[in-house]
């Protein structure tokens, strides 16, 4: 399959190995012009794996966090609306681009997330990034075009995405309501496949389709995605303005194209608090060990030959077999930096387990 890109065009900068793609879009589109004008769905080998938000078009938190980030790290924005957006919630959610999710979304969107919280999916960290304003970071598109989606891959889960857009007439300036999109997705990926290592920025699944013909202004991309392997569920709004664009970006500021930062950082230490002929207790210390405070975090690690997990709390948890990932419930997952919270589980199961260190990512 012949990919395209949206390609980001910026204020004179050193390329980043990000633009270095984007620019093969002026090559690769002319020959992708002749497919099906018609909704895509992606089905792909590999298992897709994310916990992000779109990047390609950019979303308002992962556009805000580019134009807010300094050459030190520290969140400053500079585009008016996200401005707003850290005005009505502080710096936290900026670092946290990724982490816009409803535990108990279950794919849920009209009925459940409320008119006027869309971009936020209702999560009340993210409230800022619902304000009607028509000067959030702007991705220029051409109406009926080919085009390369991309989704960051923070952490890694199975599912689903789907893509709507607003009706014609839509005003930015004016609170998102439900009766402002289109009712049916213009384009559905099952299962996309992952480039890149998850935990990083460059991380990304993808899935090639055209965008909706006869649109032209302003627009919202709103995507929803879906994990199959629990009910947690993602919500973004990507500003868009179909004009004849080739996925040029305006109203972000450029930071001197600074290294690219993880955001965040944790540690998770284990210890057994009981055991018996059988099975075992453990509790699990997960610490916010970043300069940065975060809004969630995972753990995922593979239990001793002959274990399984008989239960958790104080945790969402995914098995697969031996493999256990642990998110944070929806009252410990935002931690300062330095704060710690807990988790635990027990094991049934003989040999008991001697690690103490357990894999922790941001998320």
């Amino acid at each position: 399959m012949i990919l395209t890109t949206l390609r980001q065009s910026r204020p004179a900068r050193r390329p980043s190995r990000r633009l270095t793609t984007w620019a093969l879009f002026l090559v690769l589109v002319s020959l992708l012009t002749t497919l099906p004008a018609v909704a895509l769905v992606v089905t792909a080998g590999g298992r897709a794996e994310a916990h992000g938000t779109p990047m390609k078009p950019g979303s308002r938190t992962f556009l805000c966090w580019e134009d807010a980030l300094t050459d030190t790290g520290e969140i400053k924005p500079v585009n008016p609306a996200c401005k707003a957006a850290q005005q009505a919630g502080g710096t936290t959610p900026f670092y946290n681009w990724f982490s816009v999710l409803r535990s108990d979304g279950a794919g849920r969107t009209r009925g459940f997330v409320p008119d006027g919280k869309l971009c936020s999916g209702a999560n009340p960290n993210f409230t800022g990034f619902d304000i009607p304003r028509n000067d959030w970071p702007l991705t220029h598109l051409t109406s009926g075009a080919t085009v390369d989606f991309s989704y960051n891959a923070w952490a890694a889960h199975p599912g689903w995405f789907h893509v709507y857009i607003t009706k014609d007439g839509f005003d930015p300036a004016k609170p998102l309501t439900w009766d402002d999109m289109e009712d049916t997705p213009f384009l559905e990926a099952d299962h996309p496949p992952l480039h890149g290592s998850p935990g990083t920025v460059e991380a990304n699944y993808s899935w090639t389709g055209r965008l909706p013909a006869n649109k032209s202004g302003r627009h919202i991309i709103y995507m929803v995605w879906q994990r199959s392997d629990s009910a947690e569920t993602f919500y973004s709004c990507s500003d868009v303005v179909f004009d004849g664009g080739n996925g040029e970006v305006t109203g972000i500021h450029d930071p001197g194209n600074p290294t690219d930062p993880v955001p965040g950082k944790c540690e998770a230490t284990r210890r057994t608090t009981n055991s018996w002929s059988g099975g075992y207790q453990s509790e699990v210390t997960v610490t916010n060990t970043g300069d940065v405070p975060m809004l969630g975090w995972m753990v995922d690690w593979t239990l001793p030959g002959g274990q399984k997990a008989a239960s958790l709390w104080n945790g969402s948890a995914t098995y697969d077999g031996q493999d256990v990932m642990v998110h944070n419930a929806d009252w410990n997952g935002s931690l300062s930096p330095g704060q710690s919270t807990t988790f635990g589980y027990v094991v049934s199961g003989d040999g008991g387990d001697t690690a103490t260190s357990l894999p922790c990512r941001v998320g």
